[in-house]
């Protein structure tokens, strides 16, 4: 019974947000904004994560809830409202980005010195500034699959709708994303731990 009670309270913001789309479908505009203010901040942070522009940001999500309002009645039901619009702010997004570089730009994992001039680790405190900066340095793809997973706790074959990619492709991209992670986080974190072998020593403490 409780089992029954936990996976009808887990459909019941399904079922709600499938609703809504029903009523956007019909124009309904206070639908509409409802849907706004339940996926701004979700889609927000994803972008900022996926785009590293911040200032792309409200154009992408603008974006995304103009194509929500035009393809509402599209919407058939074969994946979880959050997978379609996800797909849709992640499609957006990378559109931007690729109208923003050239073609033939490509991106390239900052030197440790760069990281440490234009952002010095040594001023950072804690593991989540560390995950955050390395994050950073991942390419796109690397850190829409870290998001879509920890953060917004889509599964492999969710992820897989919303990149339009095969599921193994996503895990291949995770385990990727994981690997460069454990590579990136001690070499960010190096220099704080250097300051803290080197600064501060005086001669009464050598004494």
């Amino acid at each position: 019974m409780q089992l029954l009670n936990s996976q009808l309270a887990e459909c019941a913001p399904e079922r709600g947000e499938r609703e809504l789309l029903e009523r956007i479908a019909a124009r309904d505009r206070d639908a509409m904004h409802e849907f706004y203010l339940l996926y701004y901040r979700r889609l927000a942070r994803f972008l900022r994560r996926l785009t590293r522009h911040h200032d792309l940001v409200d154009e992408i999500v603008n974006d995304t809830f103009v194509v929500v309002w035009q393809k509402a009645g599209d919407f058939r039901g074969d994946s979880r409202v959050s997978t379609w619009i996800m797909g849709i702010a992640y499609r957006r997004g990378l559109g931007l980005l690729r109208a923003k570089y050239r073609a033939d730009e490509r991106m390239v994992l900052p030197t440790t010195e760069d990281q440490h001039l234009r952002d010095p680790v040594a001023e950072q405190t804690g593991l989540a500034e560390l995950l955050a900066r390395a994050l950073e340095s991942l390419s796109p793809d690397h850190r829409a699959v870290l998001e879509l997973t920890y953060y917004l706790g889509h599964s492999c074959s969710e992820i897989a709708a919303i990149m339009d990619c095969p599921v193994n492709t996503v895990k291949t991209r995770m385990f990727h994303a994981r690997n460069k992670l454990r590579v990136l986080i001690p070499m960010l974190a190096a220099p704080r731990v250097g300051g803290l072998l080197t600064g501060g020593v005086t001669n009464s403490d050598l004494a």
